[in-house]
């Protein structure tokens, strides 16, 4: 089955960085698409960003256009989302996904089929 592990969260001050981490596996990694979600608190889960399975193609969301990177490692089954200057309003905890089908790169929650487990990351202003 498909398993999704993140790490790197934490807390940091507000201008700081992080990189997020997420291997996969129990897919033929390089055949999907990949996307980073957050849930704050009281709030429903969103949209960060998004990398198309081989060439590339990135999607961010307006909030963090400009601060945040996604990338690919394909020969490490990994994605990762490069994380700077950090907000109070990125507070929130960070979730990698897969999404249901083969070479097709959505942006909403409801078009992603496995999820993993999350990491906080607390930004302090």
């Amino acid at each position: 089955q498909v398993q999704l592990v993140e790490s790197g969260g934490g807390l940091v001050q507000a201008g700081d960085s992080l990189r997020l981490s997420c291997v996969a596996s129990g897919l033929t990694f390089d055949n999907y698409a990949m996307g980073w979600f957050r849930q704050a608190p009281g709030k429903e889960r969103e949209f960060v960003a998004a990398i198309g399975w081989t060439l590339g193609s990135t999607y961010y969301a307006d909030s963090v256009k400009g601060r945040f990177i996604i990338s690919r490692d394909n020969a490490k089954n990994t994605v990762y989302l490069q994380m700077n200057s950090l907000k109070s309003d990125d507070t929130a905890v960070y979730y990698c996904a897969v999404p249901g089908f083969t070479r097709y790169l959505p942006i909403r929650p409801t078009d992603y089929k496995n999820w993993g487990q999350g990491t906080q990351v607390t930004v302090s202003s």
